[in-house]
């Protein structure tokens, strides 16, 4: 069974259908969605990892149903979003890193060598006990990166992680999304290089999953429709 598995999903959101008809089997490790803002590539990255549920239609990611397994699907797919502001809720980085585990039920010793591991993995030793909030917008994705890896998923959904930061801590934070072999990857981006780091892509228009496959040949059909 692929991880990603949808058939004729419909996902209306207020009085519009937002993702229509969308049918995919997906289990290359990294997948990168793209697509216009407003095409509904967001909503797809909401429905994979539970945050929002299907009108019609099947849903599996995991081998899970999102919307009757969702305890046990929260447990193995971490979320990171592009405004990392909405996902520090602890007032220091080193606690913010240690909230993530609070439903491991580790012994005190393991908990803090998890975050202090991942504090030195994501360069954030030195900051540990600083506010959180007082970081700069490249650390702050560091550390909702750190928070979300921290907990080993089986599956980590990005949507737009690198949007709002420099050329310098993109490429960190990118660096950090492939380089653990470890957990599949959902990256929604309209960073067409970064899209081409993937095994595979998909292309959004419309609501629904115009075309899948190679990353070159998704993101040279995006840009012909982009008239780029």
């Amino acid at each position: 069974m692929s991880y990603l598995e949808l058939d004729s999903v419909n996902v209306r959101l207020g009085d519009g259908d937002v993702l229509r008809d969308v049918t995919c089997s997906l289990d290359e490790r990294t997948i990168a969605v793209v697509g216009e803002n407003g095409s509904g590539k967001s909503t797809l990255a909401r429905l994979a990892g539970g945050l929002i549920h299907a009108a019609s239609g099947t849903v599996r990611v995991l081998g899970l149903d999102p919307a009757r397994d969702a305890a046990r699907l929260r447990r193995r797919v971490a979320l990171v979003f592009s405004n990392p502001d909405t996902q520090i809720v602890m007032p220091t980085v080193a606690e913010d890193v240690a909230f993530s585990l609070r439903a491991d039920k580790l012994p005190r010793d393991q908990k803090a060598r998890r975050v202090a591991e991942a504090l030195r993995e994501f360069g954030l030793t030195d900051v540990a006990d600083r506010a959180s909030h007082d970081l700069s917008g490249g650390q702050k994705q560091l550390l909702a990166l750190c928070g979300a890896f921290v907990r080993r998923p089986d599956l980590v959904i990005a949507d737009e992680p690198t949007a709002y930061l420099d050329a310098r801590n993109a490429r960190r934070v990118a660096d950090h999304l492939f380089a653990d072999g470890r957990h599949r990857l959902l990256l929604v981006t309209h960073d067409l290089a970064l899209a081409q780091r993937c095994e595979t892509a998909v292309l959004v228009q419309d609501g629904t999953i115009a075309a899948a496959g190679a990353p070159a040949a998704i993101v040279a059909r995006y840009e012909a429709a982009l008239g780029c």
